[in-house]
């Protein structure tokens, strides 16, 4: 797209490098309205989380009882099978039946997996278990501990890290760094935080915990959608010095949800973070489809990019601009003249329709792209029945004025 024809007050990103860890087949579960998908439907899943260049994925909380191991370890397989470069995590709470399960696992597969430790950590959360600082800090070290006796990798979760107080951030992370930890995770489990305290926190981990410590450290940001914020907090996380954001797919997730995969592809890519800028995703669409059909949620009309209403427009001045932009044969002109995200960089297309805030230019178009000649005795006949409905006109309403 020639630069010159749009002003872009946006200023330059200041993220460097972003690594995606996908929460579909794990946290994105938890919500309470979904499907567990079956074991093909997840493999379908993972197969376009490797096509969309997706770094890594949670496979699921193996502690969780029998069909959760079964599906863990197909997945597991899988990867090991096709030789896939997306690399792996499981959820475990800090108790050693969990991360026995996961190592379990690895050595009947031959899939090296990282096992993710969470733990409570705020306030309000140890006042309610009544757990005290010793139970918390005793229990990060006996199960990093664990983990590394096993031979895995382990990352270390803080739930509720952006209720929780500094000082006992510094202990937990602190802790565990010193028991092995080389990845942990800051968590908005509520959906508390806003973009500038998650700017704020990362840069407290990092400067506090991770720079004192002189170890190589990964740090993840894991945000959760309750206010709406959770890509302009994961995109803050990252801006902070985060190294990798989780997501989920359409936002699943316990609440309102996770924040969403798709969204942060898309942002990645538009704001031209290094790799992302170059990764093809052309399948995003398949991907939040295969999620939909597999968990049963479904994708709303209005729902960025992958929604069908995304690219979608029947009111006259819109579709004028798209009509003439596409009449000097620019797609990428035709995909930014009215919307800020082009439809091509995701392998979509603006689609015009006819509805009671159409003018002409729609219905000529329409009948166009269906190979039928646009007569004015028909386009007025048609006109005249989009201005008198109260929706968007289907394909067979205006069949039906032929």
């Amino acid at each position: 797209m020639n630069s010159a024809l749009i002003h872009d007050w946006n200023p330059p990103p200041e993220i460097n490098s972003a690594l995606l860890n996908d929460e579909t087949l794990r946290d994105g579960l938890q919500s309470p309205s979904v499907r567990d998908p079956s074991i093909a439907q997840k493999i379908e899943i993972l197969h376009l989380m490797e096509s969309l260049g997706i770094n890594s994925l949670n496979l699921g909380l193996p502690g969780a009882g029998p069909r959760a191991v079964e599906h863990v370890e197909a997945l597991a397989r899988e990867i090991v099978d096709v030789k896939m470069k997306i690399r792996a995590n499981c959820a475990a709470r800090t108790h050693e039946n969990d991360i026995r399960r996961i190592a379990e696992i690895v050595q009947r597969t031959g899939l090296r997996i990282e096992a993710a430790t969470f733990i409570g950590s705020s306030p309000i959360r140890r006042y309610t278990e009544d757990w005290t600082d010793d139970f918390l800090l005793e229990t990060t070290e006996r199960a990093i501990k664990f983990v590394v006796s096993l031979g895995l990798d382990p990352m270390y979760v803080t739930e509720d890290t952006t209720r929780c107080d500094p000082a006992m951030i510094k202990r937990l992370y602190s802790t565990a760094i010193s028991c092995g930890a080389r990845s942990i995770v800051v968590c908005d489990t509520a959906g508390h935080s806003t973009p500038a305290g998650a700017f704020v926190l990362i840069k407290f981990v990092l400067d506090e915990v991770v720079k004192p410590s002189g170890e190589n450290i990964r740090v993840d940001w894991h945000g959760h959608n309750d206010r709406g914020l959770a890509v302009a907090n994961s995109l803050a996380a990252l801006a902070a010095g985060a190294d990798c954001v989780h997501a989920s797919a359409l936002a699943t997730g316990e609440r309102v949800g996770n924040t969403p995969m798709d969204q942060m592809l898309v942002n990645l890519k538009l704001l031209n973070v290094a790799l992302w800028n170059q990764q093809d995703l052309s399948k995003l669409k398949e991907y939040c489809q295969a999620v939909a059909r597999a968990t049963g949620v479904a994708i709303p009309r209005n729902y960025p990019v992958v929604g069908d209403d995304a690219f979608r427009t029947a009111t006259g001045v819109h579709a004028s601009a798209v009509i003439k932009a596409l009449k000097k044969n620019d797609i990428e002109l035709a995909n930014a003249v009215y919307s800020g995200v082009p439809a091509h960089l995701f392998g979509l297309e603006q689609s015009i329709d006819v509805g009671p805030m159409s003018g002409k230019s729609n219905i000529v178009f329409w009948l166009g792209r269906h190979n039928i000649p646009a007569t004015d005795e028909l386009i007025d006949r048609i006109y005249t029945f989009a201005k008198s409905a109260d929706h968007t006109l289907t394909e067979s309403e205006i069949r039906a004025c032929l």
